[in-house]
Formats: structure tokens, sequence, C-alpha cells
């Protein structure tokens, strides 16, 4: 499995907590260039509307920028591909008050691409901080046998 793009920031501001996996309605030239690795997830999000889930706001250029369509849109609204029972269900789960679905990462599956996305939660600001004093006080920790073995 590779990974192409991954929203690292994601898992920082929300909580996840179911995750899935879909597929991606993607042109020939978004495929090559997703394979390249040229493809930007942070910041995008997924909406539900009229019964199908769109991904918006992710960032694919073009594969080869001169040989580009003149109509072709880097951040154009692109739809995933689940079967209708997965959505049913989904819908059931994004219905309560608070949550959201984020994307978390693009990676291939026997030479498809895929997106893996979560219901995810908003932190708060406090449940953030205590995150940044655990990676710290595991980092420190870390330094401290580090220190004690080379001695």
């Amino acid at each position: 499995m590779i990974i192409y793009a991954e929203n690292r920031k994601a898992r920082f501001t929300y909580e996840v907590l179911e995750t899935f996996h879909a597929g991606l309605e993607l042109n020939g030239q978004e495929v090559k260039s997703i394979k390249s690795g040229r493809i930007q997830i942070a910041g995008s999000y997924i909406i539900l509307r009229g019964g199908e889930l769109f991904l918006i706001g992710a960032v694919i250029p073009p594969y080869q920028p001169a040989n580009a369509p003149n109509d072709y849109q880097q951040d154009r609204i692109r739809k995933l591909l689940l079967h209708k029972k997965e959505i049913r269900a989904l819908i059931g789960k994004i219905k309560e008050k608070g949550l959201t679905f984020v994307p978390l990462k693009v990676y291939n599956h026997n030479r498809r691409i895929k997106l893996e996305f979560g219901i995810a939660r908003g932190k708060k600001k406090y449940d953030k901080r205590e995150v940044l004093k655990q990676r710290q006080d595991k980092r420190e920790i870390e330094r401290a046998l580090k220190r004690g073995k080379a001695t």
C-alpha cells in the first residue's frame, strides 16, 4: 500500500471516531498526477449532497501542465464512489450533531486510488493542549533515557 497524501492535521484537529474507505471519481491525468505524489488534501472536506458524498477542496495539479486541457480545474469537486447501502449507513451515523466527514489519506489499494475518511468530532482547545503536552513529555522521557544509555 502506497500512501500518496496524508492529512496529519486532521487527527490533531478532530477526534476521529470511525474510518471508512471509498474510491474517487478521477480522470486519467488526475490518476497520473496522484501517482506521482502531487495531491494535497489538507484543508479539504467531504459533504453529503443528494444522497452522494463529494470531496471538496482537494487539489490535484495537472500531470503535464503544458498538455493540460484549457478547462482543467485542479480543485474541482470529486465524487466518492460508495455503494448505496454504505451511503445510507453513513447518513445514519452523521445525523448526530457535531459530527463531520474528514479526509485522512489517499492511498493505493490493488492498483486503485482510494480515500480513507473518518467520521469525526472537533476537539476543544484544551484537548489539543493536552495532546501537545503529552508529546512534549514523551520526548523528554526519550531524551533522558538516551542520555542514561550513553553514559
